[in-house]
């Protein structure tokens, strides 16, 4: 069952890309990086359809992945490859779904992000970038995804200028590229940004009581000792979700409206309520 609905999520995925790529971003002369981008550049040159040359330009990329990765990993992308590549030729007849080129980078960026983000949580990739991202994040852990297709895609786009001879069309793609790092960090990693509290007062226990009570989140006694007052002090320390923190300053403020508190910004959380320590780091 699991795997039917992997390869579901794939097709689905898939589809969204080649929808991305037929309908928003080559027909609007724009090549937003990667082997997409390449395969567009390409087509303007050599009468061979996006979607197939999508598909020959990925042949030794998917050697690497066989050989990185191993033929199970491969599978799955072989067959994301195929349906994007096949769905991108069937589409493109149909021409670009808008005229307007600020209006395709945005729409084009979003859905190629989605797609690509669904393949990834399932375990495959869309190939091509995706399978060199991937091996990047093994060397480079604390890169994260969008972050690594950017740097890339900003090549890609840099000769697209030289080819296209149209410095506006690489812009564009630019705006693409930038809506398509946000939106895929988006995907992948969710708006799970919570925030990192510390709160030093004489009315901690109360305050700890009404947190624990209230919001039903954890809460840390940290030994203090001040520099200047050379007391003891304790120290909470508690990480709440960025919509919970309102909620939690306002305990805060009627239990000791002179509590000292620090509020910091948590990109990433493990443990129970937030992510598994055991999850793939994609």
């Amino acid at each position: 069952m699991e795997i039917i609905k992997k390869y579901l999520i794939i097709t689905v995925a898939s589809f969204i890309n080649a929808v991305a790529i037929s309908s928003f971003i080559d027909p609007n002369n724009m090549a937003p990086g990667g082997v997409s981008g390449i395969a567009i550049i390409i087509n303007r040159f050599i009468p061979v359809e996006t979607g197939t040359l999508i598909f020959i330009l990925n042949i030794p990329i998917l050697l690497l992945a066989i050989y990185k990765f191993g033929i199970r990993f491969t599978v799955s992308t072989i067959y994301a490859i195929a349906v994007i590549s096949v769905i991108t030729n069937i589409l493109a007849p149909l021409g670009a779904a808008t005229d307007d080129i600020l209006l395709a980078a945005l729409s084009g960026g979003v859905l190629y992000a989605v797609s690509i983000g669904m393949i990834m949580k399932v375990g495959a990739t869309t190939g091509g970038m995706d399978i060199i991202v991937k091996f990047l994040r093994l060397k480079l852990p604390h890169l994260k995804t969008g972050a690594i297709f950017f740097i890339t895609d900003v090549i890609v786009i840099s000769v697209s200028a030289f080819a296209f001879r149209n410095i506006d069309s690489a812009l564009y793609a630019g705006i693409l590229v930038a809506v398509n790092s946000a939106v895929l960090d988006i995907v992948l990693y969710g708006k799970d940004e919570a925030k990192l509290i510390y709160i030093i007062s004489d009315k901690s226990e109360d305050i700890a009581e009404r947190i624990l009570k209230e919001l039903d989140i954890g809460v840390t006694y940290l030994e203090g000792h001040g520099a200047f007052s050379k007391k003891q002090k304790r120290v909470l320390m508690c990480a709440v979700k960025k919509r919970t923190s309102p909620q939690l300053e306002t305990i805060v403020r009627e239990e000791d409206s002179d509590a000292f508190m620090v509020i910091t910004s948590a990109t990433e959380i493990f443990g129970e309520g937030y992510k598994s320590y055991f999850s793939e780091r994609i």
